[in-house]
Parts: structure tokens; sequence; C-alpha cells
């Protein structure tokens, strides 16, 4: 995804913007779902204030609006049953009729309010997914960018980075591997295994994880005839499993699609749940838990004999602790006809495959609703920590002795106190591959300065 369009700012509106009242969607304006996070702005006497910042949770539209804090008291009322003037009524608060009519427009022109614009901006970001049969990178060129530019200096050119990033990502990757391997016991695999849990994180807080699994298969002697990948869907609109018929890409070349084994997938669901397979395929366009595995599948495994990277399959799966594995709304495709269509698939197109799991675990922190900060030495701070790690540690005991089904139950009836963003993938990868148990090969927890997230993950391998 490119870097997000710089804010619009509430003190400061921007010329041109204009609030409609002709407009329906303007007179009763419905917001789409929305991200908010703090940052900094000017006031027009030069002051710093703390302003609200709102983005696309389903990262349709890379624009971003800051406004005013108290807003979050405005926007419940912004469902698309009121008008204008109905919204600051309901509200008080001193907020004007002006103020809300600007925000309106604003919003609007972000994309980040249901209507044309918004609709423009979807159509486009669909024809050009139609237009290719290979997904372009995101999150892997900008590390890739990242760096070169921390090599040559800030004024590092286009084609400097096209040609120095897939080198210097290699050479990154070589070093993550040599630092993350280099005191443990079995630093390599004897064979491909059936499967793999990595992480999905970024690289810079998660390649530990990412380095420890995929680094012992440098020497395995078999090379996968297909690699399958189950994410997760951080930002989509499916409410179930969702397909993708493209390939990926990185900075390193693209891995095609396989399309023999979605066709095969496709045919044991039957019409009715192909549909719903690839309803929402687009949610992949801007879904970052497959990308980041394609770089290690390209350097770990190299081209074949035909000058061509391993094929992929990418699949994001839901949340099966959440309504017994039916999708969220009933119209999405379940988790259980899934598993089984895939699992007879691979054994019908034959050959070598490996699923990966792209799992994130445990999401704690201010940043995901939580109260306490995840860094001080405050013993509540501390307390908090050791909650989630103590969480993490009993749920992956259960993977690690083949209990998986019981980790679903108990996410169910616990409701996923620590937002394990990665059930679905986790469990689909173990039943679809038939194995017993995930052997943990090493757990982490990322935290930020600011103390505003806990991340953990792991690398495993499915036995």
């Amino acid at each position: 995804m490119a870097d997000p369009t710089p804010p619009s700012n509430p003190l400061q509106p921007p010329a041109g913007l204009k609030f409609d009242p002709a407009l329906d969607h303007h007179l009763r304006p419905k917001i789409r779902p929305l991200r908010g996070f703090p940052m900094q702005g000017k006031a027009p006497d030069g002051r710093d204030v703390m302003l609200l910042g709102l983005a696309d949770a389903r990262q349709v539209t890379d624009k971003i609006v800051a406004t005013l804090p108290p807003v979050q008291h405005l926007l419940p009322h912004m469902q698309g049953d009121k008008t204008v003037e109905e919204i600051v009524a309901v509200t008080g608060r001193g907020v004007t009729r002006e103020f809300v009519q600007n925000f309106v427009a604003q919003l609007d022109d972000a994309g980040l309010l249901f209507g044309p614009k918004f609709d423009e901006i979807l159509a486009e970001l669909r024809r050009g997914f139609d237009s290719s049969d290979v997904l372009p990178p995101g999150s892997t060129a900008s590390l890739a960018d990242a760096l070169v530019v921390g090599k040559l200096g800030k004024d590092t050119t286009e084609d400097q980075k096209r040609e120095q990033g897939p080198a210097l990502m290699r050479e990154a990757m070589d070093v993550w591997i040599a630092k993350a391997l280099e005191k443990v016991e079995n630093p390599a695999l004897d064979a491909l295994p059936k499967a793999i849990v990595a992480p999905h994180i970024d690289y810079q807080r998660g390649w530990m994880n990412y380095a420890n699994v995929w680094g012992r298969l440098r020497v395995v002697p078999e090379r996968p005839d297909r690699v399958v990948i189950l994410g997760t869907n951080h930002f989509g609109f499916s409410t179930g499993v969702t397909g993708c018929d493209k390939g990926f890409s990185s900075p390193l070349g693209s891995c095609k699609a396989d399309m023999k084994l979605l066709d095969a997938v496709k045919r044991h669901l039957g019409t009715e749940n192909a549909e719903r397979l690839m309803a929402n395929r687009y949610d992949h366009e801007q879904e970052h838990s497959i990308e980041l595995q394609i770089p290690w599948v390209q350097h770990i495994f190299g081209k074949g004999d035909n000058g061509e990277y391993v094929p992929v399959l990418g699949f994001l799966i839901h949340d099966p602790s959440s309504n017994n594995g039916e999708s969220y709304d009933g119209n999405g495709l379940a988790f259980e006809p899934f598993v089984e269509a895939l699992k007879a698939a691979l054994k019908g197109v034959g050959g070598k495959t490996l699923v990966v799991s792209s799992a994130d675990l445990s999401h704690a922190g201010p940043a995901f609703g939580d109260q306490m900060r995840t860094v001080g030495d405050e013993p509540e701070v501390a307390q908090f920590r050791d909650r989630v790690l103590a969480h993490d540690r009993e749920m992956l005991e259960l993977l690690r002795t083949g209990r998986a089904e019981e980790l679903v139950a108990a996410m169910a009836w616990q409701q996923n106190p620590t937002r394990w963003c990665s059930i679905g993938n986790l469990l689909a990868t173990i039943r679809v591959v038939e194995g017993e148990k995930i052997e943990v090969l090493n757990y982490a927890a990322a935290v930020d300065q600011q103390g505003m997230t806990m991340v953990s993950s792991m690398a495993g391998v499915v036995n």
C-alpha cells in the first residue's frame, strides 16, 4: 500500500472542499469503518495541538482526516439515518452546523463516507486487481526501499531503489537467519515438513521468528511443487474464508498462482461455496499476511529448472472460535467445507506441498483497546504483561500437545481475551495436513517504545 496521503486539518480546512446539501450522502452522512489514532497538529497561531486521525479500517483509501478529539462523540450519530441538523442537535457539546458540514466534506473527499466518491475509489482498486495476474508488492517493497535509503541516504533515487533493493533484502534475510540460528541445537530440518508456522508481523519486529523457521529450510533436499499460504483477513470485507486467483510479488520477483490447485478446491467446494470463496477476492489487494511470506519462499527455495519461483496459493481464514466456524454473518464460506475441500484438492493434484500458517498471536495494549500500557516497571503493568504471556503459554501448550480443537473451544469460551488474530489459519493448517501437533521453535513478543502495543508470534513446524 502507498504511503498515506497527508491528512487534512480541521483547523486549516483545505481550499475547495464544500458541503453540498443537495447530495443525500452529505445531508445524511454514513461513515465507513474507521480506525482512529492520536496525532500532532498545528493551530493557526502555531501552537501544537493533539488531533484525532481517522483512516480507513478497510484500507481501500489511504487518505487520512485529522480532526478534533471530541468528534468521537459525533461519529456514532453518522450512520445514514440523521441529517446534519439532527446530528448537531443530538450531539450537543458545542458542535456547530458549520463544523459538521466541513467535517462531512473532508470525510467524503477522503473516501471515508459511503457515497459516489468511495464507490469510485473502490471500483478503481478492483480494476487494478483484475488487470494483472500477480499482485504488486506493498509491505515488502517498503522495506526494500528503506534498506536502500539506509545505505545511500535520503537522496536515493527510484532507480537505485529498484536496482539495489533485492540484493539488500536478501542480505538482510541472510543476516537474520545467521543471528537467529547461531546458537540453536538443530539449525536445519532434514526434510520438507508438512507445514510451518511463521509470523506476519513486520520484519523489523518479527525477523527472529521468520528466520527461525524459514532458515531451517535452506538445506532440505526437497523443493516443494507449491506453497499454500493461509493468512488472516485484517482489513477486508469477507466474513468467511477468502480465496485469491492471483500470484504474489515482492522485490525479489513474482510467484505465479497455482491455478490447478485453486480449480480443484473450487470443484470440491461446489458451485455455491466456490462463489463464496471468491466473492471477496479483492481483500487480498491490501492484505500483508500472505505477502510477507513471499520473499522467504523466493529466497529459501530459489528458482526451479524452469527459471520460475515456486507457485503459491493464498487464502485468508476467519476465526472459527466465533460463530462455531460458520462465517460471521452466515453469508461467507464456512471453515469446515473449506478445510475439507483444500485437503481433498491437495491429495488429488499430488506432488509436494508446503503449507504455511502465517500467524500472529496476542495483540495487547492501548492501541488494541486495553487500558494498560505494555511498558513500565509499575506492578500493575508487569502483571498485565504477565497475564498476556501466561495466556500465550497456555494456548501454545495446547498446540504443542496436539489439542488444537481445545484451543478453539477455550478461545470461544474466554472470548479470545488477548486477541489472537490467527486462530483460523493455525487450525486450518493442522487440519489440512492432518498434523498432530506443532513443535514451537521460538516464541517472542514485540513491544513498542511507547507501550501502546504488544504483539506476540512464534516459529513452528507442524508434525
